[in-house]
């Protein structure tokens, strides 16, 4: 079950069980694990109403006081990254490596799990970037987390 959303940074899908948000990806984007055979076979489910809610929200610059109820399917050590990502503070980056010294892994074990994040911006891996201060990986494309991150960066800073 699927239902798109347009972005003011391109086209985002939603996939779903029919009660929790199971995926959200960008069109296009890497590791997209989804691509619809019909346009016209989108639903209505009350999660992606309150997806795109929180969507609306976010892109209005503001941080989502809520958080729609996700599923993730994926390994044990994903699932721990992706707990660590949605920690983060909105407006706020944290790097690969200290996530890695975090959780006692390497940091290319961090960047291959971050990668496959399923639930892109709301299980927010934009905010994860190089040690150095650079803006790495990002399945989504580097165009999109660099507007990610300064979309944030001007809200956190009103």
């Amino acid at each position: 079950m699927y239902r798109s959303f347009e972005s003011p940074i391109g086209k985002i899908f939603m996939t779903s069980d029919g009660e929790s948000l199971s995926g959200l990806y960008f069109e296009n984007q890497k590791f997209f694990p989804f691509f619809p055979k019909n346009l016209s076979d989108e639903i209505d489910l009350e999660i992606f109403d309150e997806t795109i809610n929180w969507l609306k929200i976010y892109f209005s610059g503001k941080n989502p006081d809520f958080t729609p109820q996700i599923k993730i399917e994926s390994t044990e050590f994903q699932k721990q990254v992706l707990k660590y990502l949605q920690k983060i503070p909105f407006g706020k980056v944290e790097t690969y490596e200290n996530i890695a010294k975090n959780l006692k892994t390497s940091a290319r074990a961090v960047g291959n799990a971050v990668a496959r994040n399923p639930i892109s911006i709301i299980i927010p891996c934009h905010r994860v970037i190089g040690a150095n201060g650079k803006l790495t990986g990002y399945a989504g494309g580097i165009d999109r987390k660099k507007f990610l991150l300064d979309l944030e960066s001007r809200s956190s800073e009103k």
